[in-house]
């Protein structure tokens, strides 16, 4: 199946995304187990928010939901004069970290509460 519109705008949104965190936020990630941690648990709450609070969710890729959630809690904290400066262990660095983990590992699949395993 190709990927419509909405998934190829939400995947370069989410590849953009990586980027902004960068080699070193994501370096961090992966010598930093606390941070591992932490980004595991933000990626069980976002999943719960967007598979419990978003009406209809298993009928939408998860990379719309995802890219939503997140492009969402960037416009929040842009609102609130709080912008994301790249932080990668801030609360919201560490969020959108979680938000990439799980674009990546359900992509243009619907949200399921268990991680699909590695082919």
């Amino acid at each position: 199946m190709t990927a419509n519109w909405r998934e190829n705008s939400a995947w370069r949104w989410i590849s953009d995304l990586s980027e902004r965190i960068g080699v070193a936020g994501w370096t961090t990630l992966a010598l930093t187990p606390a941070l591992a941690a932490e980004v595991d648990q933000h990626a069980a709450a976002v999943r719960d928010i967007l598979l419990l609070g978003v009406e209809s969710s298993a009928t939408v890729a998860a990379i719309v939901l995802l890219a939503s959630y997140g492009r969402g809690l960037l416009d929040s904290a842009l609102e609130a004069g709080d912008p994301w400066r790249g932080e990668a262990t801030s609360w919201l660095g560490v969020r959108l970290m979680a938000v990439c983990q799980l674009a990546h590992a359900h992509g243009t699949r619907p949200l399921t509460n268990t991680l699909p395993h590695p082919a």
